[in-house]
């Protein structure tokens, strides 16, 4: 038993990989493993990392018609219309894990909601862990990883900072719209002294 699942970790493995193909799967358990050991450098109850991290893509592979049914029927705020999966996962996907695991803890589903966009001043530790696990697991292999890494082991919010900033530059170069969030997070992090 978990005091944040109604039952134990093993079973809510299971519900997450029912949901999820195995390659997804895989990388949910590689963020777990990656935030178990970013919550306990950074003082934060490695339980409740551990079942953020087991649900922060539960809704990643579900259809467009699941998001938007959610969107309408929790009466969510209507630009989530203009945006798509890669926020809808995190920001709906947070409803979802309410409603059909059962988890309530209102820090783990907004460590779900934020783990793409990040947040400002108003981000907690959980929340932070949850982002950087996500971009730093292991199966991750892009330019800058282990500078990533070894930034956030030096600091939490050095490596939110360094993510924000690669992210939007990534997203800014493939002229892509940016979620109004993301835009708050850079604002936040790059002024922001650590």
């Amino acid at each position: 038993m978990t005091k944040y699942f109604d039952g134990s970790i093993a079973q809510l493995e299971e519900k997450v990989e029912a949901r999820l193909s195995d390659y997804r799967f895989q990388h949910v358990r590689r963020v777990r493993d990656y935030a178990i050991q970013l919550a306990e450098a950074n003082g934060v109850d490695p339980d409740q990392a551990e079942v953020a991290a087991l649900v922060h893509d539960y809704a990643k592979e579900r259809s467009d018609s699941d998001f938007i049914a959610v969107i309408k029927r929790k009466k969510m705020d209507p630009d989530l219309m203009n945006w798509g999966n890669y926020i809808w996962h995190g920001v709906v996907g947070a409803e979802m894990i309410h409603d059909e695991l059962g988890i309530t803890d209102s820090d783990i589903l907004t460590a779900v909601r934020e783990h793409t966009t990040g947040a400002g001043a108003t981000m907690s530790k959980l929340s932070q862990v949850i982002f950087m696990a996500d971009y730093l697991e292991v199966g991750r292999d892009f330019d800058g990883v282990q500078v990533a890494r070894d930034i956030t082991k030096q600091s939490l919010g050095q490596g939110v900072k360094y993510q924000i900033v690669h992210t939007l530059a990534r997203l800014v170069k493939k002229e892509t719209p940016i979620y109004p969030k993301s835009l708050e997070t850079y604002n936040y992090w790059v002024r922001k002294e650590n």
